[in-house]
């Protein structure tokens, strides 16, 4: 069993889920790009009952407030957001656990509170965003991330409506990953029902947020300040197997071989069977070694 949280914040509220004792060591879980705090409904019932998780829904997402008019999302915010909720929650020191954007963002979180974070966990996602090679790819992805808000101001297009069946077919074609199943429950949290069908809460302000990317130089320097231990969980049919990366290929390799060198035996990297939305599609296959290292003590080998 669940309970619904919401956290106030300056434009509304955060929304959250949260499962376990209030005592139990404190678990901050982070939903990926377009996703929402139901993407761990499956994977949570099956990890040790003695902790206490928290889903949070990240500003724009699920259930939680949209930003003010004129607010861009910047990646930062998302860092804020995680924040917000530490302190509403009064944790001092947790465990952070993101998914695929929310992996970044609890990556970063870790670099800027690295004395907050007991453990990270990180799945589908090496707890960093990838440069562009070069200044100009770097210039157009800023300049169309501007471009694009302005344009969504512009038009100011009220949300579609869709049948439930609509809904759920869009979503899964933008989501090659997800199952039928996983979809219909991101789409619980992610859309509410009108007159006229379902709606995504989503705001579409989300898809031109402004991202914080690093160099792989600057990721090396950020892993010397972790002082947590580290998880990394990769699907072989997910985003991020180096095999399956033809132009990130040498920043992910790069990138892994930083993490155990610098991290040494504080890292543990899997790859697991599955697709980028393992942990939804087939929880059983990552919540042992999840909960393994949830158990373990901090530096100490697996």
């Amino acid at each position: 069993m669940f309970s619904e949280v919401k956290f106030p914040v300056p434009w509304g509220h955060v929304a959250a889920k949260a499962w376990g004792p209030p005592e139990g060591h404190p678990v901050l879980c982070l939903h990926g790009w377009l996703d929402n705090a139901n993407t761990f409904d499956r994977l949570i019932p099956l990890l040790p009952r003695d902790c206490q998780y928290v889903a949070m829904d990240f500003s724009g997402h699920g259930l939680s407030s949209h930003r003010p008019a004129g607010s861009p999302y910047h990646f930062l915010d998302y860092v804020s957001d995680v924040r917000r909720v530490a302190a509403a929650l009064r944790w001092r020191r947790f465990t952070l656990m993101g998914h695929s954007m929310g992996g970044s963002v609890a990556g970063m979180f870790a670099f800027i509170y690295p004395e907050m974070v007991d453990k990270l966990i990180l799945l589908e996602n090496l707890g960093f965003l990838l440069a562009p090679e070069d200044t100009e790819a770097w210039l157009k992805s800023k300049r169309l991330a501007i471009d694009r808000l302005l344009s969504l101001e512009a038009k100011q297009q009220a949300p579609k409506a869709h049948s439930p069946e609509a809904a759920l077919q869009r979503l899964l074609e933008a989501n090659r990953h997800l199952t039928v199943e996983g979809g219909a429950i991101l789409l619980q949290r992610g859309a509410t029902e009108t007159p006229t069908g379902l709606v995504y809460n989503r705001d579409m302000r989300v898809r031109t947020q402004s991202r914080e990317y690093l160099t792989v130089e600057q990721c090396v320097k950020l892993l010397q300040k972790i002082k947590d231990r580290v998880l990394i969980i990769l699907a072989q049919d997910g985003l991020l197997v180096p095999h399956k990366l033809e132009s990130r290929n040498q920043f992910v390799k790069s990138l892994r071989e930083a993490f155990e060198h610098t991290l040494k035996e504080d890292i543990q990297l899997v790859e697991v069977p599955g697709s980028h939305f393992v942990h939804l599609n087939e929880p059983e296959v990552v919540s042992g070694i999840i909960s393994n290292f949830l158990t373990a003590q901090n530096r100490a080998r697996l």
